[in-house]
């Protein structure tokens, strides 16, 4: 009886040890991020698009089919860099005629550009967990720059992949008529916000 007590005792006692004292599989702290080679999880990699329609409702999409690599440097992050490809047939409004009409030459006019591509130029740190990250759009054949803000959420090995993974989550804005895209205004809205959210995998050295 009394080794059962004692083995209750210790089972009970771990329950109530802090979670640093036991040791936590995930990290919040930057400094602490692995640094290397990093590729987009395609299952965890989004872009939401929101843009006002006429001002009677704000319009909501999403895309979905998106590549990206990060070369992470967490000890000199000017010297990381990204890269992102957009795929522009899938737009994610869940309706089979506006994603047509979106893939027209009205907007993105992918029959000649079927994707769009994003390259950081330069990434500085705002705070400790938070970047401004300038870069380069390309859209229908132009290149524009662009600045967005990203935020570090953690990072550590998925316990459903069991690979070392990151997060972020990141906002823009863009003005659509700059890259050519000037259907509907001034009654479908010019300014595009961009919300992005990503885990990225490390890859392999080498």
């Amino acid at each position: 009886m009394k080794i059962i007590t004692l083995a209750a005792a210790l089972a009970l006692s771990s329950f109530s040890l802090p979670a640093a004292a036991q040791g936590s599989p995930f990290t919040s702290n930057p400094a602490e991020v692995q640094a290397g080679r990093y590729a987009l999880d395609p299952a965890h990699g989004k872009i939401s698009w929101s843009v006002s329609h006429m001002g009677f409702s704000t319009y909501v999409g999403q895309f979905h089919d998106l590549a990206a690599t990060l070369v992470l440097d967490p000890k000199n992050p000017a010297a990381s860099r990204l890269e992102a490809t957009i795929n522009l047939k899938a737009p994610g409004t869940f309706s089979q005629g506006l994603d047509g009409h979106l893939q027209t030459a009205d907007f993105f006019d992918t029959a000649n550009h079927p994707t769009a591509r994003f390259a950081a130029t330069r990434i500085t740190l705002v705070d400790a967990k938070t970047a401004r990250i300038e870069g380069t759009l390309t859209l229908r054949g132009v290149t524009k720059p662009v600045t967005m803000t990203a935020r570090f959420n953690q990072a550590g090995v998925s316990p459903v992949n069991r690979k070392y993974t990151i997060g972020f989550d990141g906002e823009a804005v863009i003005k659509r008529s700059e890259f050519g895209v000037n259907y509907g205004l001034p009654f479908v809205g010019d300014e595009v916000t961009l919300k992005l959210e990503a885990e990225f995998i490390a890859q392999p050295a080498g």
